[in-house]
């Protein structure tokens, strides 16, 4: 059995509004600047499951210049992204998320945040890490003008073969 690393990372500028989401759970406070809904986490975490198992990209497989993904829920495009990875014959065995955000502070909603990222992947909660940290004032993130996500993960390679969730 083999091992791929994936790593993403997704960055979106603030902008005035009532709400951003953060892996599902809707943020009040300020709004993000996207085509879709903007959901860093879950965009850092497709580009991570693509980049391991070398299927490309989010703007390859949903551009943003088509309308079809305007305002999407990013979560539809994970299930998606998910699909295509076991379909290649891959199964996750870790998520590692870190949010990178000056505020507000996510602990409130941190839980709820794990628990929809174990459901769309149908992990057990101790395969998936979310921690959050600040840039402590330096660059957009810092300065309160953006939040950022990186995530990196581990897939087993089940030689080949489709995996069946």
């Amino acid at each position: 059995m083999g091992y791929r690393i994936g790593y993403g990372e997704d960055i979106h500028a603030f902008k005035e509004g009532d709400f951003f989401p953060l892996a599902g759970v809707m943020i009040p406070g300020r709004a993000v600047i996207a085509h879709s809904d903007g959901d860093v986490i879950y965009h850092a975490l497709m580009d991570a499951l693509l980049g391991a198992a070398s299927l490309g990209d989010i703007g390859e497989l949903f551009p943003d210049d088509d309308a079809r993904y305007a305002g999407i829920s990013s979560s539809l495009l994970v299930k998606e992204v998910y699909r295509l990875v076991k379909e290649k014959g891959f199964a996750l065995a870790n998520v590692d998320i870190h949010l990178l955000l000056e505020r507000p502070k996510i602990l409130p909603y941190k839980e709820k945040m794990k628990e929809n990222i174990c459901s769309l992947l149908s992990l057990e909660a101790d395969r998936v890490s979310l921690k959050a940290g600040t840039n402590e004032g330096f660059d957009s993130v810092g300065e309160g003008r953006a939040v950022k996500a990186i995530v990196s993960l581990l897939l087993e390679d089940k030689d080949g073969k489709p995996e069946s969730h």
